[in-house]
């Protein structure tokens, strides 16, 4: 490893923690102002290991948007809101009094908007005894280890995806399914578009690699049937989150994760009923996939 820091990193010291993602991210404040140099490291480190961790971090509202700003844009959600003096700050919130987690399925951040959210970072504030983790998979792993037919008949495909995706809320709207299940803060979309269909192949823009592009906001296939789509997107969804393309990271107060939505889906485990646990996320606007 010293090899690679010195060869490939001149302010970082970057350890993967699994062999399909995922990296460890030492020597940086993130509550600092960083150079362009220290910045672009960060993203050649991000780009290489699809998500990435920094831990002891103490970063308020506004410092964590002062990273997050350098990166693009920052995207609201259109279902959750922010916290009062920092909208751009969503609060993630679970009591022992919730009886469902935000994000526990496996996901890409804003698959149903026109234009997905580019990256994620994720800020814990308290985090429980034990539990309360969080999966990533690696997409491009999961294209790439299809079938060259499979990927023959997937790259001429699209997908739906629905912010409210009526087949897992009971046929109630997102803001109808979370009412009495989570303390958080939830809005009504108004006119933002939370239908949009994708490629369900996408090319990075940034790599130039081929990543499968599914997660639970895809809802069926374009001139397909939700009948008709469904036994295929059961397959990916399994297919993608396959053990061997994952990794897990173990939360504590004062860790950030920080993860490409281009080329991931991710998971939060709820395994903690009598615990809290809160954290501060931004989302940072992507681009059209293609």
């Amino acid at each position: 490893m010293s090899e690679l820091r010195n060869s490939e990193y001149r302010h970082l010291e970057v350890s993967r923690i699994a062999g399909s993602l995922g990296a460890e991210i030492d020597a940086v404040d993130l509550s600092r102002e960083l150079d362009d140099e220290v910045l672009g490291e960060i993203r050649r480190a991000l780009l290489d290991n699809l998500v990435v961790f920094f831990r002891g971090q103490q970063l308020t509202p506004d410092r964590l948007l002062g990273f997050a700003r350098r990166w693009g844009d920052i995207h609201l959600h259109p279902y959750m809101a922010g916290m009062d003096e920092f909208p751009e700050v969503l609060e993630i919130k679970k009591t022992p009094a919730d009886k469902k987690n935000f994000g526990g399925s496996w996901h890409s951040d804003q698959a149903f908007t026109a234009k997905p959210a580019m990256g994620t970072m994720l800020y814990a504030k308290e985090v429980p005894s034990a539990g309360g983790d969080t999966l990533w998979t690696n997409q491009y792993l999961a294209y790439e280890s299809l079938s060259p037919g499979m990927r023959r008949m997937l790259d001429g495909l699209k997908g739906v995806y629905r912010g409210d995706n009526f087949s897992s809320h009971d046929g109630k709207t997102r803001k109808e399914f979370y009412a009495d299940k989570i303390s958080m803060k939830v809005k009504d979309p108004g006119d933002t578009q939370t239908i949009s269909t994708h490629p369900l192949i996408r090319t990075h823009p940034e790599t130039g690699r081929k990543a499968l592009y599914v997660g639970g906001h895809l809802h069926r296939f374009e001139e397909m049937t939700e009948v008709e789509s469904k036994p295929l997107i059961d397959f990916l969804m399994q297919h993608s989150t396959r053990p061997e393309f994952t990794c897990r990271f173990r939360w504590q107060t004062g860790s950030m994760a920080f993860w490409d939505n281009r080329c991931t889906q991710h998971f939060a485990i709820n395994d903690y009923p009598a615990e809290t646990r809160i954290m501060h996320r931004v989302t940072i606007c992507g681009d059209t996939p293609y």
